[in-house]
């Protein structure tokens, strides 16, 4: 087992993976930058070392200062949560270069993960279904119009180093192919070093699927069954489940075994996933696949019972997994309510003092934050400040455990999305499973023109 583990982050998702160490008996060192100093992830590490100013360049994505900071604690181990340099493949190598143990998958996996058209071309070969669209990368406005012509509009331009919603376009007629096209490569080079970019159909109703998997040294792959990731703005998710409410048995086990396919594809090691998007009629298609650990990782682990992070920490210690497929079983409903600090429907970030925080609780709730009564939220960094998870027996159980949750939570001083989450947990066609990608965002104007 490791001895010790740096872990490369901050927040809640810090504060989960040094309390996995802890109970693994491995030492921890957190990093912070002087925004952090007072962060819960510093004070629950064995070990705090600052890493620079606030601003992420000069602090959490720098790579010479984390080295830096793992030579002086003499740590033997990084994890790199997620955000920041999780899905970095050059961080992974010089992690591993310096004799230290890369808590994630290998930095070939990762290069093949996060380049869009490299990703297609490997699942194609591993017959995972691909959306309609180039098999590469598209070069001249000339070559779109074919592709998005023998695709049917409408289609999706998209950077192939992209995400978060950034470099992509949808294209409803060939009158506006030529500049979507433009437009995502400018925006492709700018923001990413990297103007290559595909086309796909675009699916108008689709549900986000997605589909844990966990891999060992050991050439071992299973998957922990699907997400529900749908409701989500902006492409930022706000709430996720499992399992779905739309996915039958039939379907479960098809888009799970194209999940492990993937995986295999580029020999997987750790947690990961991969993501689908499902057509009202079930077929499912690969957008995907992140090379970490979710935001989302506590709804599978309620529903099946495996420590996700803990089980990043023993295969990265060479471990092999200790249960095969058939000895992880569905277990209830579970979902997650990601609990920012933000105006809950402008969407304006809202840092400041917490003056008092309860957090819920009695059965099957768990909260993962990384906040506290007098913590002064930072405005450097992303808004989300922690999760509430609940867990019971069946969706309408789950989702009442859920309402009486966010009741209960309390945090003055600050303003976050807690009535959000209160009013789309009573909207019937949540209640009911009817929604798509879209639902959150067309429910939300209806909400403002009210």
């Amino acid at each position: 087992m490791l001895h010790k583990v740096l872990v490369a982050n901050r927040g809640e998702i810090a504060v989960r993976i040094i309390r996995a160490c802890r109970e693994l008996g491995i030492r921890s060192v957190a990093v912070y930058s002087e925004a952090d100093r007072d962060a819960m992830h510093t004070r629950l590490a064995d070990e705090a070392i600052c890493i620079g100013p606030a601003p992420s360049p000069q602090s959490y994505l720098n790579i010479p200062a984390i080295m830096s900071a793992a030579e002086i604690s003499d740590t033997d181990a990084i994890h790199p949560g997620f955000g920041f340099l999780a899905e970095n493949a050059d961080f992974a190598e010089i992690v591993m270069a310096s004799g230290i143990t890369w808590i994630g998958p290998t930095p070939a996996s990762m290069r093949t993960m996060g380049d869009k058209v490299k990703a297609k071309q490997a699942m194609k070969e591993a017959g995972v279904p691909l959306v309609p669209g180039s098999d590469g990368a598209v070069r001249s406005v000339d070559e779109a119009r074919i592709v998005a012509r023998e695709a049917g509009y409408p289609v999706i331009v998209k950077a192939s180093a992209g995400g978060g919603g950034r470099g992509m376009k949808v294209v409803h007629s060939e009158s506006g192919i030529s500049s979507a096209f433009n437009m995502c490569q400018t925006e492709a080079a700018a923001a990413f070093g990297d103007d290559t970019v595909f086309i796909e159909k675009f699916l108008e109703l689709p549900r986000h699927i997605e589909v844990q998997v966990l891999g060992d040294k050991h050439g071992n792959i299973v998957h922990l069954f699907e997400r529900e990731c749908s409701l989500q703005r902006n492409n930022q998710k706000i709430l996720e489940e499992a399992p779905s409410p739309f996915v039958d048995e039939e379907t479960r086990q098809k888009i799970c075994a194209a999940g492990v396919a993937a995986a295999k594809a580029v020999d997987y090691v750790g947690a990961g996933t991969i993501e689908f998007l499902m057509n009202p009629d079930k077929s499912f298609y690969f957008i995907e696949m992140n090379t970490r650990i979710q935001v989302e990782h506590p709804v599978t682990e309620w529903i099946t019972g495996v420590d996700l992070i803990e089980w990043q920490l023993r295969v990265a210690a060479g471990e092999a997994l200790a249960f095969t497929q058939q000895d992880i079983k569905r277990k209830g409903h579970a979902i997650e309510c990601r609990i920012n600090a933000e105006h809950p429907f402008k969407f304006t970030p809202c840092p400041g003092t917490i003056e008092l925080y309860h957090a819920p609780g009695g059965r099957s709730v768990r909260v993962d934050s990384a906040i506290y009564t007098g913590y002064t939220i930072p405005p450097h960094y992303d808004s989300m400040i922690g999760k509430i998870i609940t867990h019971a027996r069946d969706r309408q159980k789950c989702i009442r455990r859920m309402q009486r949750a966010i009741d209960e939570l309390a945090i003055l001083g600050v303003t976050t999305n807690q009535e959000l989450h209160r009013r789309l947990l009573a909207n019937p066609a949540f209640q009911q499973g009817e929604f798509n990608i879209h639902f959150l965002e067309n429910w939300l104007r209806q909400l403002n023109r009210h």
